[in-house]
């Protein structure tokens, strides 16, 4: 029995091949390679190739997409074969077309321990170690995760044809959503959006909408590349007044937004972490991280995995409007201090409003570029027991040599990019500490994207 697999529409003058599926790359495709066909070109045999949406086990007849000298990369057209059992219906009606998410046909299951076998590669492969103890995975607890998007406008003229969406894989252009399934279902279908837009005289004026929400509020952001007449900014603001959202309009070539709905209040959303008694405000536009569940587990797990005692200094790096230091300065108590750098003015001015909105006194902000030397600062030569890390995709390389400096017994880094977080164990392996634990959380459901949590304790350690 043949099954359809989800393809494009069919371009005729690439060549089609019958595959058998060995293996599962690190971002979900399948991997076969040349000559377990008879139909195979001889002179390819050998030669690896890259099967979008194929996975192990199963035979596959493949459109090849994309040919360079060392691999071959390729659409799965048709299901020749049973399907594996790791293979189930994806929710969304636009997956494969849609670029968001690459998983979903893959069991969630599936889809954790093949991010956790990343992370377990990546640390072989970078860095030559595995940790003592793998974690149990952190799992999202829900399907609609996403608290935050940004959701593509493009007006074609010549079409006098309004599409808004998501970019199609591998592609600049648009794909029109009606429902994403992964966006929190608060949010509504991206169609009545569309129907919002298509309603403004200047709807070929708008480059992108974004969507932002709290525990409680949800702000629309609009991005306009001309200026908005009166007449469309108030058919907006009626639209936001009715549903209660906020709105916010930011200006082509300009930072800062401008709050529509309500002008006269602050230009903040909040969330709330109640193990630790703290709540946060942020602007639409500050990173927070998209998966309300997942981010209380990865606070908690964060502090447990430290061994936090009251009165023991912390330092907090990249740390952003202080999502962990605030949850760290509650768990060293009034006696103890945390200290929190990142790169961002802006950013360090949230962190101290929040620090001042939870009545936490024993924790200081420092605005300093991580990528610099910073040795010089007071703030950096004063010791600390214990020390979070939550570096960008580009990792911490550059402060990786001032760690050994801080004292710190325990380190705890969280990464979304294997690749970076592996590279930097290597190099704190070589400073003395050693890979404890490790684990996966499924921050972002159905995509490729790996988060993980490492904790590295200082060698020859004795432990209370």
């Amino acid at each position: 029995m043949k099954h359809r697999a989800h393809a494009r529409p069919k371009q005729q003058q690439q060549p089609e091949y019958i595959f058998q599926v060995e293996s599962l790359s690190h971002e979900g495709r399948g991997i076969a390679h040349y000559g377990s066909h008879p139909d195979h070109p001889v002179e390819k045999h050998g030669k690896k190739v890259f099967i979008r949406y194929a996975l192990p086990g199963e035979t596959v007849r493949a459109r090849i997409t994309n040919v360079v000298k060392r691999l071959e990369e390729a659409d799965s057209l048709e299901l020749l074969s049973e399907a594996s059992e790791m293979r189930v219906k994806p929710l969304c009606p636009h997956y494969g077309v849609c670029g968001g998410c690459s998983m979903q046909h893959i069991d969630a299951d599936a889809q954790i321990e093949l991010k956790q076998n990343v992370l377990k590669s990546h640390l072989e492969h970078f860095a030559g170690i595995q940790p003592e103890t793998w974690l149990t995975p952190l799992r999202s607890q829900r399907e609609d995760y996403r608290r935050k998007a940004r959701i593509g406008v493009r007006y074609l003229p010549h079409k006098d044809k309004l599409v808004v969406g998501f970019r199609e894989s591998q592609s600049n252009k648009l794909t029109s959503i009606d429902r994403c399934m992964i966006l929190d279902e608060q949010f509504g279908s991206v169609t009545r959006l569309k129907q919002l837009i298509q309603s403004l005289n200047g709807q070929a004026d708008i480059g992108h909408i974004e969507l932002a929400m709290g525990d409680q509020e949800i702000a629309l952001l609009v991005r306009e590349t001309a200026e908005l007449s009166v007449e469309d900014v108030n058919r907006l603001r009626d639209f936001t007044l009715n549903k209660g959202w906020q709105l916010y309009i930011q200006a082509a070539g300009k930072e800062n937004l401008s709050r529509i709905d309500h002008p006269e209040h602050a230009s903040r959303l909040h969330y709330r972490l109640d193990d630790f008694d703290v709540d946060f405000g942020f602007n639409p536009l500050d990173f927070t991280q998209v998966n309300s569940t997942i981010n209380p587990q990865m606070v908690r797990l964060a502090c447990d995995l430290l061994q936090l005692q009251a009165g023991e200094r912390v330092l907090d790096l990249f740390c952003g409007l202080g999502n962990f230091s605030l949850p760290l300065a509650r768990s060293v108590g009034a006696t103890g201090q945390v200290v929190a750098v990142e790169g961002s003015e802006e950013m360090v001015q949230r962190g101290i409003e929040n620090a001042k909105n939870n009545a936490i006194a024993h924790i200081s902000f420092h605005a300093q570029d991580l990528t610099q030397d910073f040795s010089q600062h007071a703030w950096a030569n004063q010791g600390f027991d214990a020390i979070l890390i939550d570096p960008p995709r580009s990792g911490a390389e550059e402060i990786m040599q001032y760690l050994p400096k801080f004292g710190a017994k325990r380190i705890v880094y969280v990464s979304c990019n294997p690749a970076t977080l592996a590279r930097d164990a290597g190099l704190l392996v070589q400073q003395g500490y050693r890979l404890t634990q490790a684990g996966v959380m499924d921050m972002f459901t159905h995509t490729a994207h790996v988060e993980s949590i490492v904790l590295f304790e200082k060698e020859n350690q004795i432990n209370d």
